[in-house]
């Protein structure tokens, strides 16, 4: 098994470049956490007009919060009230509930497929006080706004709905949490179903599985999807003409370049902060080793030189450090190495193992794949304290990818005898899985901001 595991981070993947549309084949199904999380409301925005959205704003927000181990939103048939602005509100009942913030929206229907949105959220807390203390002056009802922590209006179409929704979250969830929503964000994963023609399909969709595009199929198999930093393009790896080749592929036009195609292994590409290199694995000096491509030259430079299998890179946040698997210790471990002086030093201790090391957006934890007493789960190390906490409890966990704001993991593990995607919070609380309607899903990869 530790060979099997380690290794198949060399299993490199073979590509048809044949783009096309699905719908969503994942839906996320709550697993744990939901009750640990601040209690909010997100009340069903009113409709005025003629042709009602199939689109709900209200669940779409509703389940972005949730789904970010962060929020409890209230269930409607719990709602005191359905307010459809701030000055409705009735604080005290909802204060009865226990609910600390409440979105409230209205949409309007302006048009052939156009709709004005608008909403506010509302701290509950501020708000009861504010109505206490609301007087007439010159017969107009005055007080504080101080309660309406955001309040905005955007005309959309309709098939823009979840879109704006994801908008929505990403505004709540900064204003009540003081870090940048990652709603709009999208995944990019290996969908594999045995019994179609293309067997493997390389995929991207938005974070919560929906708006699924195929950009690649194959009969073949695929893994390891890296975004570039501005979104647009996957480095990924192939087995055409019967050798691996890394190539990169812009996402929107779906133009492919090869970047590398060495003798021997040609893996694990992963983008520099800048943009400007790829880390990537090399067999073409006969052993194993970590290196750094300029993207636009193509230039190389090798990072590790050592007997031992190195692999899995993964770039620091400010781009001056590598970190990567090594058994040069024995059993695979995580070790750094500063690309200026080429330093190298052992990252990870504890447990039998630990592979697919990545930093979190801030640098100060490293995710990665633990096995203790032959379990592989999802761990996150502190870089300062060293201590380590194991985040997951299923299955044959892997290829852990974290959300651009570090609120959130999303990796591969085994449900039954399926391999789906979960999700996991940075402080293990929330958990949620999201199976496929059919086939494997395995290797995520987490954009950036988009």
């Amino acid at each position: 098994m530790k060979i099997f595991m380690f290794i198949r981070a060399f299993s490199l993947i073979v590509l048809l470049a044949v783009a096309g549309t699905a719908q969503a084949s994942l839906e996320i199904v709550i697993t744990g956490g939901i009750d640990s999380g601040r209690p909010i409301a997100v009340v069903p925005f009113t409709f005025k007009g003629a042709n009602l959205p199939t689109q709900r704003l209200d669940e779409v927000i509703a389940a972005d919060l949730m789904r970010s181990g962060k929020f409890s939103p209230l269930p409607a048939i719990k709602m005191p009230q359905r307010p459809q602005s701030a000055g409705q509100i009735d604080y005290a009942a909802w204060q009865r509930e226990g609910v600390e913030a409440i979105v409230v929206g209205q949409i309007t229907e302006v048009g052939v497929d156009r709709y004005t949105v608008s909403f506010e959220l509302v701290d509950v807390l501020k708000g009861g006080t504010n109505a206490s203390r609301q007087s007439l002056n010159a017969g107009i009802l005055t007080g504080s706004t101080a309660h309406i922590l955001d309040s905005r209006e955007a005309t959309i179409t309709g098939s823009q709905f979840r879109q704006y929704a994801h908008r929505i979250s990403d505004i709540v969830y900064e204003k009540l949490t003081g870090e940048r929503g990652a709603f709009l964000t999208k995944i990019a994963y290996v969908l594999v179903n045995r019994n179609a023609e293309f067997a493997h399909k390389l995929v991207v969709a938005d974070y919560d599985g929906y708006n699924e595009q195929v950009l690649l199929r194959s009969k073949e198999p695929l893994m390891s999807p890296s975004w570039s930093p501005d979104g647009t393009k996957l480095a990924y790896v192939t087995f055409e003409k019967r050798q691996s080749q890394i190539y990169i592929q812009d996402i929107y036009t779906g133009r492919r370049t090869m970047l590398s195609s060495f003798p021997g292994i040609n893996g694990a590409p992963v983008w520099s902060p800048d943009g400007k290199k790829l880390a990537l694995v090399l067999s073409k000096d006969g052993n194993t080793e970590i290196y750094t491509m300029d993207v636009v030259s193509k230039a190389l430079t090798r990072v590790t030189n050592h007997r031992a299998i190195d692999t899995e890179p993964s770039w620091s946040p400010d781009g001056k450090e590598l970190l990567f698997s090594s058994e040069r210790g024995g059993n695979p471990q995580l070790y750094s190495v500063n690309l200026l002086t080429n330093q190298t030093r052992r990252l990870t201790f504890e447990g039998e193992m630990n592979l697919a090391g990545s930093y979190t957006p801030d640098g100060g934890s490293v995710v990665m794949v633990n096995r203790t007493r032959g379990q592989y789960q999802i761990a996150k190390m502190d870089r300062q304290s060293r201590f380590l906490q194991v985040l997951t409890r299923t299955s044959l966990d892997e290829s852990p990818s974290v959300a651009p704001n570090g609120s959130m993991i999303i990796y591969s593990t085994m449900h039954g005898s399926t391999q789906v995607l979960a999700l996991v919070s940075m402080d293990g609380r929330f958990k949620a899985r999201l199976p496929a309607v059919e086939g494997q899903v395995k290797s995520p990869a987490w954009s950036p901001f988009l």
